[in-house]
C-alpha cells in the first residue's frame, strides 16, 4: 500500500524535480521562514495541500524517555503514549518507519523524527495510499527534526511538550546544559540518560565531536538540589572553556579544578571522568578525577576498566592531573555510570554493585547505544523495587566502530 521511491533528492532535482521533491524544497524553505511555534502547522499545511494528508501529528519523547507526548498549544495537551509498547512505542524503539491501512485507499504512516542519532519523537501522517512515499516522509521528518532543535532557542513550545510534569529548578539547569541524549556517526554511537529525569541534581554528561577526535566527560557534582546543579554548571562550562581554548586533557582538568576551588575553597568538589578518543587508532586519553566508573563489553565479556583515581576537581587547590591511556577496538561497548548506579541500594540495604551492573550490560548487548541507558536505568529500578532513588543516576553508552582502514 506504500510507494517507496528509489530516486535520491539530488538526482530528482537534476532531472527537473518531480512534484514531491519540489514540495520538499518548498517545505524546507517554509520551515526556515516559519515562526518557531508554527513548525507543525507549516508541515500540516504543506502535506495537506500537496499530499492530501488529513492528519499530521507530532509526538515528542518526554525527558524520562518513557512516553511520547503530542505537541499541542499549552495548556492543552494530548494523552501521552507509551514509548515502549504499542505500535508507536515499537517504532520509536526500532526507528523503522511503518505504514498501515486505516480506511479503503488511505494509510497511516509512522516515521521516526531523529537528528544525528538523537531520537526526538514520531511523526504520524494519514494520507491517500497512492500518495504515501516513506522515503519522502522520512525526509520531511528529518527536516522537521532539525528545525525543532534550532527552534528550541527561540520558543518553549517543544520543551513544554516534552514534559509530563514540572521540572525542578535544578533539573532545568542540568537539562539546559546537556548536548543531546544521543549522537551517531560512522565511527561511534552515543546514548545517555539521567534519572530521576524531572529531579536531577549534580550528574551530567558532555561530548564534543571533532573530525579526528571525540571528547567525552561524565560528571557528578556533590550535594543536592540547586547547590549541586550550580556546581556542575560551573564545572562543565569551565571544562568547555578550557577545551575550546585548545587546552590538552590534563590541562582541562587542572583549569577546572582551579575554577571550582577559587569559588568554593574546597567545600564542594566535582567527580569527573574525562576521555579523548582518537578516531583513527582507538587510542584513548583518560583523566580519572573521582567516582564515575567505566565498564567495557568486549567479545561478550564484561569488565570494570581499572583507572587510577585522582582527586576530584576543586577539592585541593592546584591539583596536578596525569593522563592515563587505554585502547578501544571495533565492536567495543563502553558504559559510564555515576555512583547513583553502582552505589544504589535496595529496600533491604543491598548495593546494586558490580555483579548486577555486569548483568545489565550483558542483557542490553543487542540494543543500540541510544536505548541502552534507559534500559539499564529500568533494570536498576526493577531491582531497587521503588521508583524513588536516594541519589540521581547517570548512564552513558558508547559503541565503538572506529575509522575505516584505508
Amino acid at each position: 500500500m506504500c510507494v517507496s521511491s528509489s530516486r535520491t533528492v539530488r538526482l530528482a532535482i537534476s532531472e527537473g524535480g518531480p512534484p514531491k521533491v519540489k514540495t520538499l524544497l518548498a517545505l524546507e524553505r517554509a520551515l526556515q521562514r516559519a515562526a518557531p511555534h508554527q513548525l507543525l502547522d507549516t508541515v500540516r499545511d504543506l502535506l495537506a495541500r500537496h499530499w492530501d494528508a488529513t492528519l499530521v501529528e507530532l509526538l515528542l519523547a518526554d525527558y524520562g524517555m518513557t512516553v511520547l507526548q503530542p505537541v499541542t498549544i499549552p495548556p492543552y495537551t494530548g494523552k501521552p503514549i507509551s514509548a515502549f509498547t504499542g505500535e508507536l512505542g515499537r517504532l520509536f524503539g526500532s526507528q523503522d518507519s511503518t505504514v498501515r491501512e486505516v480506511a479503503p485507499g488511505r494509510v497511516e504512516a509512522l516515521v521516526p523524527v531523529t537528528v544525528r542519532g538523537d531520537r526526538l519523537g514520531v511523526l504520524r501522517v494519514t494520507l491517500p495510499a497512492e500518495a504515501c512515499d516513506v522515503e519522502q516522509l522520512e525526509v520531511v521528518a528529518g527536516v522537521l527534526g532539525r528545525e525543532l532543535v534550532l527552534s528550541e532557542r527561540d520558543t518553549d513550545l517543544y520543551l513544554q511538550a516534552r514534559r509530563t510534569r514540572r521540572l525542578t529548578l535544578a533539573a532545568e539547569l542540568q537539562w539546559q546544559l546537556l548536548p543531546a541524549r544521543a549522537y551517531a556517526r560512522p565511527e561511534y554511537e552515543l546514548g545517555a540518560q539521567l534519572e530521576p529525569a524531572y529531579n536531577i541534581h549534580g550528574d551530567n554528561f558532555d561530548w564534543c565531536a571533532e573530525a579526528d577526535y571525540l571528547t567525552l566527560t561524565v560528571t557528578n557534582g556533590m550535594g543536592e538540589g540547586i547547590d549541586a546543579a550550580l556546581l556542575t554548571n560551573l564545572a562543565v562550562n569551565a571544562l568547555r572553556n578550557a577545551r575550546r581554548g585548545g587546552t590538552a586533557l590534563a590541562g582541562q582538568a587542572a583549569l577546572t579544578d582551579q575554577a571550582i576551588y577559587a569559588h568554593y575553597r574546597g567545600r564542594m568538589h566535582v567527580s569527573t571522568l574525562l576521555l579523548r578518543f582518537e578516531l583513527s587508532t582507538g587510542r584513548v586519553e583518560v583523566v580519572d578525577a573521582g567516582s564515575p566508573q567505566a565498564w567495557l563489553l568486549r567479545d561478550g565479556t564484561v569488565s570494570l576498566v581499572p583507572f587510577d583515581a585522582q582527586l576530584p576537581l576543586g577539592m585541593v587547590d592546584e591539583t596536578p592531573y596525569d593522563v592515563q591511556h587505554m585502547d578501544v577496538v571495533r565492536g567495543d561497548r563502553l558504559l559510564f555510570v555515576s555512583d547513583g548506579i553502582y552505589d544504589a541500594a535496595s529496600a533491604e540495604g543491598e548495593k546494586y554493585g558490580e555483579r548486577a551492573l555486569a548483568r545489565a550490560l550483558t542483557d542490553t548487548r543487542l540494543l543500540p547505544a541510544a536505548q541502552v541507558p534507559a534500559a539499564v536505568l529500568r533494570a536498576l529500578e526493577d531491582w531497587r523495587g521503588t521508583p524513588a532513588p536516594a541519589d540521581d543516576a547517570m548512564v552513558v553508552c558508547l559503541d565503538w566502530q572506529g575509522a575505516e582502514a584505508e
